[in-house]
């Protein structure tokens, strides 16, 4: 049985394994294990606290396999932008109209923004070849929101995702070469290296273009890239949109990639969350021939969040889940306790 649970300092060298396999763009895992120490203890630090406004935390969660691997990584941070400004470029239409011309036509353009500052941001997710296009994949995405369903202090009212864009072969950029580069004077992959994937910098807003960016001046190949993801983002785009988050209104500040983003309302996971009594199922034969539906289960301890999938009647109309002693046993949870239910 795969579970998802927080992650622990026994993970560090797990997730150096993880964050080594080759991953495009600027939203994953970090690199070294110095970073990678750091991001564990806050996420730590992030779980045991007590909090009553979303601020600097930092929740990561692990996939862990039947045998006790780490397949899987994902994140959650409570308020993008807590210790500055998250910038982002937002998709603008601009209507120019000339009347002694007779003319009028609307220019697409780019404005630098801070729009998505305080909002929740999910971000690292990445999952194994041999968990791609599972069940356990979405688990792994949708445990985030079952965390926030049950902690909704700890997070905005509003989520946005990250995702990377395209780059060439040897790493490059086309949005960043047409744009980033002209202001930062470095290739994408020394910026990514030197600013680490920060969207909050103050030297942002030093160098970038205070003025909207009129898209049609940009080259062909920059265009064409603006709002595209990296094929290997395409599970977790496919997982996203499902999940009720859309596209379209921001793009990346350096790689164009599109950045979606959702009111928590519009959410599978939040519109279709139950809370459930815990009850230890029996099998019988009557139960063999009920319809088993697949369902995310969660604890209901915010601070021993864990999460698993399991088969059920559907739950509609019950007050109780029947789990077995091995779920209750992964989930950290006993008869009577409370969990959160959301069907996949």
């Amino acid at each position: 049985m795969y579970v998802v649970r927080p992650v622990e300092l026994a993970d560090i060298a797990a997730l150096e394994a993880l964050a080594a396999v080759p991953m495009p763009g600027v939203h994953t895992l970090p690199k070294t294990r110095e970073k990678i120490r750091a991001m564990v203890e806050l996420s730590i630090a992030s779980f045991g606290a007590h909090v009553d406004i979303p601020s600097e935390e930092g929740y990561l969660l692990v996939l862990e396999s039947q045998d006790r691997h780490i397949v899987g990584t994902a994140a959650m941070f409570a308020a993008a932008g807590s210790n500055g400004t998250y910038f982002s470029f937002r998709n603008d239409v601009i209507q120019q109209v000339s009347r002694d011309l007779n003319i009028s036509h609307s220019v697409h353009a780019l404005t630098l923004c801070s729009e998505l500052t305080g909002y929740s941001q999910l971000s690292s997710f990445y999952v194994g070849e041999r968990e791609h296009g599972t069940p356990e994949a979405a688990l792994l995405s949708r445990a985030r929101l079952m965390f926030a369903v049950l902690a909704p202090h700890r997070f905005s009212d509003r989520f946005f995702v990250p995702l990377a864009g395209v780059t060439d072969s040897e790493g490059g950029s086309p949005f960043w070469d047409a744009l980033g580069r002209k202001f930062f004077k470095m290739d994408f992959l020394d910026a990514e290296r030197t600013i680490g994937g920060a969207r909050n910098r103050t030297l942002i807003v030093e160098l970038m273009p205070h003025y909207p960016v009129y898209v049609p001046l940009l080259p062909g190949d920059a265009q064409a890239a603006m709002g595209q993801i990296h094929p290997s983002g395409e599970l977790a785009f496919n997982l996203l949109t499902a999940e009720g988050f859309e596209a379209d209104d921001y793009i990346d500040i350096f790689d164009g990639g599109p950045i979606l983003q959702a009111h928590k309302n519009s959410l599978r996971t939040y519109t279709g969350a139950l809370q459930r009594r815990v009850a230890t199922s029996v099998d019988t034969p009557d139960r063999g021939r009920e319809p088993q539906l697949r369902y995310a289960v969660s604890s209901g301890s915010e601070h021993d969040f864990r999460a698993v999938i399991t088969h059920c009647p559907a739950l509609d109309s019950q007050l109780s889940v029947a789990l077995s002693v091995e779920v209750q046993e992964a989930l950290h949870v006993a008869e009577g306790d409370t969990v959160i239910c959301v069907r996949i």
